[in-house]
């Protein structure tokens, strides 16, 4: 499996699609590597493009008030990224066949994160990493799990900013995550770390 430096280096090098010769940078990731959490949107904007990080426009300054509200931060306890790491021209939403090509990349991420929720961000996000055919309308809000992961999907930052009467549905959705992530750490706690004595036991009984 990939470390952390070797995966920025190959996505930073990567001309999979047409997206990495028009980027002004690499939008990797960020927030805490070991987070349980992993919040997915589709791929960055002019902001996030110019700065190099996801997130940082008006939609994540409100990203960063919706994590608040529950808690959470992206320097502590949430990790972020994106479908694509490359800005599409014109924002628009990535094509098909770049998100083909740059899954492999959030597919590392994952791995080397190893988080109990993956929040999709959007529908772009729902449909590439939860099902097709996904609607954020009807099924935002919705637990899934895929893989040994516990997924949902909410509204995109931007698309509240764009449509306010979105913002009751998405405040219940984030305390769905907010009550799904206490469930994890409360069994995590109850169940205690390894027990020792078994791995002595088994030894001895080889």
């Amino acid at each position: 499996m990939l470390d952390w430096d070797t995966l920025r280096s190959a996505c930073d090098g990567c001309h999979r699609c047409p997206l990495g010769q028009t980027r002004t940078n690499l939008v990797f990731g960020v927030g805490n590597p070991e987070a349980e959490i992993l919040f997915v949107g589709e791929g960055p904007g002019e902001q996030e493009d110019l700065r190099g990080e996801p997130f940082v426009g008006k939609a994540g300054i409100l990203l960063d008030k919706m994590l608040a509200c529950i808690g959470m931060s992206r320097t502590e306890n949430v990790y972020i990224a994106n479908i694509v790491k490359c800005r599409p021209p014109r924002n628009r939403d990535p094509l098909p066949e770049e998100r083909q090509a740059c899954i492999p990349y959030l597919r590392a991420q994952t791995k080397l994160i190893r988080p109990k929720i993956i929040v999709c961000l959007g529908k772009v996000a729902a449909t590439t990493l939860i099902d097709p055919d996904f609607s954020i309308m009807r099924s935002h809000g919705v637990w899934y799990e895929r893989k040994g992961y516990w997924m949902i999907a909410t509204f995109h930052p931007a698309a509240l900013l764009r449509n306010e009467s979105l913002k009751r549905d998405a405040y219940s959705d984030l305390l769905r995550i907010r009550a799904k992530y206490d469930e994890i750490l409360s069994s995590e706690i109850k169940k205690g770390p390894p027990d020792e004595s078994d791995g002595q036991k088994e030894e001895t009984e080889k």
